[in-house]
């Protein structure tokens, strides 16, 4: 049992701001690579949610006419700055061409600033709530200050001061923002076929109901996505809750990283070029 909290015990004697990058690495490489991976693409379906968010994307047709592409290479872009971090050449291309795409629209900063918080507060929920573990200390602020040195660097202003500030940030935001709206429903639907994709076989019956059951209420009113049946959200709730505790009792550290081999994608099975993710015309 010790070694399956052998990283946890190196993570809390790092410095949670200084080494950000390295925390938030382990916790995607090594300590929770389904969750976080699953946690981020929730992030992104909330933040497109929005209503404001929702009509910019509506209206370039990334999301709802390419939406395989779309999605591929914003969780290209996003892993490559996760894994390089923001100075390294791989970081530093990624980082360029994700401001390249949005220099073009006229964004005001408190969409920037949400789409920010929905990556730093909705997969550490996620995590506290279905990780074989719950995130420690250092985990929430290394994921903050990764996120608040992006932010930084897309010149967002006003990010809150800590994750806890941040996560109240967010809640205030939704509460007052995020209301059920034609966009936010028309994207869901587009990105539901994809998700619906990776539900296994036996359960493809109940595919659909399963993806909505991992939404929160907030986000299923916005996309206005009925609630499921009470007995598939208790049943989704008690697998991933099972799981969760069969990892932690029975689990062994991985060995091998998430990306050891590099990220392929239904877009790109034979790799690809950074410069050239993204909306076509917009390359360098």
């Amino acid at each position: 049992m010790r070694a399956r909290y052998a990283n946890l015990a190196h993570t809390r004697t790092l410095d949670p701001e200084r080494d950000h990058l390295a925390i938030y690495q382990t916790m995607l490489r090594y300590e929770f690579p389904w969750d976080m991976k699953l946690g981020l693409n929730l992030a992104f379906n909330r933040s497109f949610s929005d209503p404001a968010i929702a009509a910019v994307h509506t209206a370039t047709g990334e999301l709802t006419e390419r939406t395989q592409k779309r999605l591929d290479d914003t969780g290209l872009l996003m892993y490559e700055m996760v894994l390089n971090g923001f100075d390294e050449p791989r970081g530093r291309d990624a980082l360029r061409r994700v401001n390249q795409i949005h220099r073009p629209y006229d964004i005001p900063n408190d969409d920037y600033l949400y789409v920010l918080g929905c990556l730093v507060v909705i997969p550490t929920r996620w995590l506290q709530r279905y990780g074989w573990r719950r995130p420690c200390c250092h985990e929430r602020q290394a994921t903050y200050h990764f996120y608040r040195e992006l932010g930084h660097r897309m010149s967002i202003r006003n990010i809150p001061d800590s994750y806890e500030a941040f996560s109240a940030w967010f809640d205030a935001h939704d509460a007052a923002h995020l209301k059920p709206n034609d966009d936010a429903a028309t994207i869901e639907r587009a990105t539901r076929t994809l998700m619906l994709t990776r539900i296994p076989k036996p359960l493809a019956p109940l595919g659909n109901a399963l993806v909505s059951a991992m939404y929160d209420a907030p986000l299923r009113r916005a996309t206005r996505v009925d609630t499921p049946a009470w007995p598939i959200r208790a049943g989704l709730h008690l697998t991933l809750k099972t799981r969760a505790r069969l990892q932690r009792w029975f689990g062994a550290p991985r060995a091998t990283p998430l990306f050891a081999n590099g990220i392929t994608t239904r877009t790109y099975p034979d790799g690809y070029d950074i410069n050239h993710l993204g909306p076509a015309g917009q390359h360098r």
